[in-house]
């Protein structure tokens, strides 16, 4: 059995990731990284051993991945490095397109080497996407299936919609075995605090603005990370060659009840926690204040997608897959992470982070 090749497993989702799979599989998991600012070694502490291996470096050398697959025997790629954040697609899309189309087509240009030279090896590329791909909802439409129609509307989800295509090119042109995942918003430990939910913990414990898109009730549905990675497992362990499976949290809500949840359920744990009134002075709740008053809201993002939502029969019917985390577990777990692990969050917001954040929310 060779190994698993984990792009971008030093960022959120790929962390998480290698962090479930290392102690469960039974076969060498190859991290490809590139370590920009979202992704952070740190994140894979107590891991490495003979089991799981960093390697840094970027997908588009596709001679680099082609080296790695080669060298530790890889017959199976779970894709997830990708550039994702929809406000910096908006302010520079160049490297997103770069990343995330150019990115992909090496790797599947290095898998199609690797795996269909000759007689072929038994393989999977999985390739992880987003619900973005398919546009936005009304208020009352039936949410996305695996048929919806492709209408991505910011820079950021035109390339994963073009990445996607990519993938689906090389199964049908090449016969490549692939399987696609199209996920709703994720959200749990090591997020980067560019993020809706890490933003608003992070900002609430440093009295910070909570800055507002708009009215705020954009709704997402809203996918606790470890049912992302464990229905991704499924994927490997069931999915059908070529197909496509969203996946989902059965969790629709709209980004102002998020807030609002986040600033009570951490007025609660301040109020049994008296160290946090300490460690967070500038925290509102650290003085019996209300964290509501930090909201303030800002001008609406450029083609804001007003609702996402995810029709997961599909994963649940072939691969058996259904969401373990409800909105009140999966956010509590979130909150006590982030307060566990404040060096950690802390350590990967440096200055050029806090500088970037500042400009383009301050403005708006």
């Amino acid at each position: 059995m060779g190994s698993i090749l984990v792009t971008g497993g030093a960022g959120f989702i790929g962390v998480n990731f290698a962090r479930r799979s290392v102690p469960s599989m039974r076969r060498r998991v190859v991290v490809l990284d590139a370590l920009t600012y979202a992704g952070n070694g740190s994140s894979l502490d107590g891991l490495l051993s003979d089991q799981l291996v960093f390697m840094k470096g970027d997908i588009r050398d596709t001679d680099l991945v082609g080296r790695a697959m080669a060298e530790h025997e890889v017959d199976c790629i779970v894709h997830f490095a990708a550039e994702s954040h929809v406000d910096r697609s908006i302010t520079g899309p160049d490297e997103f397109l770069s990343t995330n189309i150019d990115g992909t087509h090496s790797l599947l240009k290095a898998a199609k080497s690797a795996w269909l030279a000759g007689d072929g090896v038994p393989h999977r590329f999985h390739h992880v996407s987003t619900d973005e791909v398919y546009g936005t909802l009304s208020a009352t439409a039936a949410p996305f299936t695996e048929e919806h129609q492709y209408q991505p509307n910011s820079p950021y989800s035109a390339s994963k919609a073009a990445s996607d295509h990519l993938v689906r090119a090389y199964h049908h042109t090449f016969g490549l075995d692939v399987t696609t995942s199209n996920c709703s918003n994720n959200y749990g430990p090591f997020q980067f605090p560019e993020k809706l939910i890490p933003l608003m913990i992070v900002n609430i414990l440093h009295g910070k603005p909570l800055p507002i898109y708009g009215d705020g009730m954009q709704i997402r549905d809203w996918l606790y990370v470890e049912d992302h990675c464990r229905a991704i497992e499924l994927c490997l362990e069931k999915g059908v060659s070529g197909e496509v499976y969203n996946i989902g949290g059965n969790n629709e809500r709209p980004n102002m009840e998020i807030v609002e949840k986040l600033c009570t359920m951490i007025e609660e744990r301040f109020a049994a926690d008296a160290t946090l009134a300490d460690r967070f002075p500038d925290c509102p709740a650290a003085h019996g204040k209300s964290n509501m008053s930090l909201v303030t809201y800002v001008a609406d993002r450029p083609g804001h997608d007003r609702r996402y939502a995810i029709d997961y029969r599909k994963a649940s019917s072939e691969l058996g897959y259904e969401p373990s985390e409800t909105f009140e577990t999966g956010f509590s777990r979130t909150i006590d992470w982030y307060l566990a692990k404040e060096e950690w969050w802390r350590s990967v917001m440096d200055g050029s982070y806090r500088d970037w954040l500042e400009k383009n929310y301050s403005t708006r």
